[in-house]
């Protein structure tokens, strides 16, 4: 970042400041309804539902109150929500106590609370085993 007259960032042009605000995840709220195929391109929060394939250029948070109807891809994932359809991860997926995924989880590690349902095939790319915790904070 250019610094102008006395150093400071206030005077640097406008737009420069509008740029970094794009930076920023994509939010989707509780209550949204999206249909149709979805992509992002860095970080997703979502909150609300998809119906549709989506992928998902860096990580995706999945609330407890989010649900997705298709395949899913990410840089990386924390899904406590429902996905009906498959999830593929390239780094790691951390799969919450509050999570139902009724597809295949792909990713290169898994960590799956206690409580966690997942019906479909897990497959660890990396070799490396499945990690099962306990969640210790509260919902």
């Amino acid at each position: 970042m250019r610094l102008r007259q006395h150093g400071s960032p206030m005077n640097t042009p406008k737009r420069r400041l509008l740029d970094l605000i794009g930076a920023g995840p994509t939010y989707v709220a509780a209550g949204a309804r999206i249909t149709g195929d979805f992509e992002a391109p860095g970080a997703l929060v979502m909150c609300g539902h998809v119906r549709g394939d989506g992928d998902v250029k860096g990580p995706l948070s999945l609330a407890e109150t989010a649900r997705w109807d298709g395949e899913v891809h990410a840089q990386s994932g924390v899904i406590a929500g429902t996905i009906n359809g498959a999830i593929r991860v390239d780094g790691k997926i951390e799969i919450r106590a509050s999570a139902v995924i009724h597809g295949a989880v792909t990713a290169r590690t898994i960590a799956i609370a206690k409580g966690a349902i997942v019906e479909g095939e897990v497959t660890v790319t990396s070799g490396e085993p499945i990690v099962n915790f306990e969640e210790k904070r509260k919902r």
